[in-house]
């Protein structure tokens, strides 16, 4: 198992967030990067809304930093630590949109993108960005497989009800032969989803028993990603055996990664906690580095 951290202050969620968060910027963000990068940890994350209601950021939070800015910055901060959006919201955008921006991207970062891709579920943003809210996911199933025929290629081509494309040239476009694609979601569709068009699974909000009795029942092929959170933040510092029985639990429930964050104080001390989470991983048998590059 790899361990991902979930990058601070790029989300901040009401409850959740540490006070630090509050007035960190790039910055700090990028501090964190780094060391997480010197680590050999497997990825960092940044997530995507483009404008939340009022009342919903009351919950789910407001500040969400753009991620393709963010990850192009980190990437010029970095040299081998993944770049992972978890997630866009595939019904924001055109695929050949997402196959430009972020090639570029998987470009300049010399083949570090992973796209985390989610069918979306904020109404009121499809509205706004005059996006189709029903259906989404039948147009999120045919984005991803427009997706895979475009990523990689400079004339890509695709035919289907939503999207139809050929004879267009998109470069720069990724260098890696396939990105990977991990999908987001919490039900059993989306697992078919991930299984089905993906490369991975990234769910959220559901314990880790019946994220593994859903792994199980799907009976995903090799070389797929798992990628598991344990649902709260780690203190490997000041409390290393439950960091250490949170990992584990993570790593029985069928996770090939662990998405991870870490209590904190400030940028510094998030840095302390990586160096500590790795030593503590490293004991465990967690993998870090290059081994799986």
């Amino acid at each position: 198992m790899r361990i991902g951290i979930t990058t601070p202050v790029v989300v901040r969620h009401p409850g959740a967030s540490a006070e630090w968060e509050r007035t960190a910027g790039i910055e700090e963000i990028g501090q964190v990067a780094e060391a997480a990068d010197r680590l050999g940890y497997h990825h960092i994350t940044c997530s995507e809304h483009v404008a939340v209601p009022v009342e919903a950021a009351e919950q789910r939070g407001g500040a969400y930093w753009d991620p393709l800015a963010t990850l192009g910055y980190l990437a010029a901060r970095t040299t081998r630590i993944r770049l992972a959006t978890k997630v866009l919201v595939l019904g924001y955008h055109h695929p050949l949109a997402i196959a430009k921006r972020y090639g570029t991207l998987d470009r300049v970062s010399g083949g570090r993108l992973v796209l985390g891709l989610g069918v979306g579920s904020l109404k009121e943003e499809f509205e706004l960005l005059g996006a189709p809210f029903e259906g989404r996911g039948a147009r999120a199933d045919e984005a991803i497989a427009a997706l895979r025929a475009a990523l990689g290629r400079r004339v890509p081509e695709f035919h289907g009800e939503f999207y139809d494309f050929a004879g267009f040239v998109v470069e720069p476009y990724a260098v890696q032969e396939r990105v990977p694609l991990w999908i987001g979601g919490r039900t059993a569709r989306s697992l078919r989803r991930a299984v089905t068009h993906g490369d991975g699974w990234v769910p959220f909000g559901l314990p880790l028993d019946t994220l593994s009795a859903m792994v199980r029942r799907a009976d995903p092929p090799g070389g797929f990603d798992i990628v598991l959170g344990p649902g709260r933040p780690l203190d490997p510092s000041g409390s290393p055996e439950a960091a250490e029985r949170a990992l584990e639990a993570v790593r029985d429930a069928g996770a090939t990664i662990a998405g991870v964050h870490v209590t904190a104080e400030s940028a510094g001390h998030y840095c302390e906690q990586l160096e500590a989470l790795h030593a503590l991983g490293t004991k465990i048998g967690i993998v870090f580095g290059d081994a799986d590059d």
